[in-house]
């Protein structure tokens, strides 16, 4: 009866979530884009400087590439990832997550890496997740310094500072606290009025959450992913100013991370494929405050999101092409036990 019930679930939230996004995409595309005059939006674009946008692409295979870096450092927790696997499945992540709903690329990376190297499917996931919580966080702390050194602040992100500086707290909260009362956990799950065969599959995908979780409880582990962190958001900044400067705009590093931490947090609202809608109004509503026209926003936007594609479905498509003919490794054949204090 459960399973009989269970099957049209799926697909009522898969349209629940695809009619939020759709209407929500609709209501900030006409926002954003009222009064637009596409004549000089085309002007603008067809004037880039092809220089700038070659070293603006540049940028983003180095920061796509140093993700990978990055998450390989949680990933090694549990077995020896190497920098090709964790590139490879990246790639086809990032690009998963640029034409598929609800960032399903998480999951496609997660598969890649999983297959490959035999770990828990929840224990990478879960990493993948908890990498994405620390974006946030990083974005938040970004946006508050930010915020403290600009004298002209966009309303709705000062008005936002608040409530995502409680979930950014929130989640330093889970990455701090879930591991160290695994016990209290495992209390409660057995306390559950549920069958003992549900019991023991939510009990051994608990065991890997934490795990996944307990990675960022290794010091140098933690120090290398910060590291990389930094370098990755100056990056994305970097590239920003230089897309900025292809079209014949000039834009502050302050102002460019404030841009590309509206972006980020932004892209955590239900979205259609390429945050279509989303990213359109969070540029108009960061860099109008700043001087710029709707026009201005409005291009430099379409470029960012054309160079976006273009890097990630390359990178992508070469990735989904390579998984075809791997095999997984000899050596993680067998349960491999994850050593969470091992090194990075």
């Amino acid at each position: 009866m459960s399973s009989i019930e269970s099957t049209p679930a799926k697909p009522r939230s898969k349209a629940v979530y695809w009619l939020a996004a759709s209407l929500l995409a609709g209501v900030l595309l006409y926002y954003s884009l009222r009064g637009i005059q596409w004549a000089q939006v085309w002007q603008i674009l067809v004037r880039a400087n092809l220089l700038y946008v070659g070293m603006a692409c540049a940028l983003l295979t180095i920061a796509l590439f140093l993700r990978a870096v990055r998450w390989r450092v949680l990933l090694r927790a549990a077995a020896p990832v190497d920098v090709r696997s964790a590139f490879w499945a990246t790639a086809a992540g990032y690009f998963g997550n640029n034409f598929l709903p609800a960032r399903a690329g998480e999951l496609v990376r997660t598969m890649m890496v999983s297959t490959r190297w035999g770990i828990s499917k929840t224990f990478v996931l879960t990493t993948a997740l908890s990498e994405r919580i620390c974006d946030a966080i990083v974005l938040i702390v970004i946006t508050s310094v930010v915020l403290m050194i600009l004298p002209q602040r966009p309303g709705w992100i000062e008005h936002a500072k608040i409530p995502f500086a409680i979930a950014g707290f929130g989640g330093v909260m889970c990455i701090a606290l879930l591991p160290p009362l695994e016990k209290l956990w495992h209390a409660i799950l057995a306390k559950l009025p549920v069958p003992q065969g549900l019991r023991e599959k939510v009990r051994g995908v608990l065991e890997h959450i934490l795990l996944g979780i307990r990675t960022f409880h290794d010091a140098r582990r933690l120090a290398a992913f910060i590291a990389f962190t930094g370098v990755i958001w100056c990056c994305d900044a970097t590239g920003t100013v230089l897309g900025m400067r292809s079209l014949g705009l000039s834009i502050s590093f302050p102002v460019a991370f404030l841009l590309i931490t509206g972006l980020g947090l932004g892209s955590a609202l239900p979205s259609t494929p390429g945050y279509v809608g989303i990213y359109q109004f969070v540029a108009v509503s960061v860099l109008t405050p700043f001087g710029f026209s709707k026009v201005n926003a409005i291009a430099y936007i379409l470029l960012a999101q054309a160079v976006q594609y273009t890097i990630l479905t390359f990178w992508g498509l070469l990735a989904l092409t390579r998984q075809r003919g791997s095999k997984l490794k000899p050596e993680t054949q067998s349960d491999l036990k994850p050593q969470v204090l091992g090194r990075p």
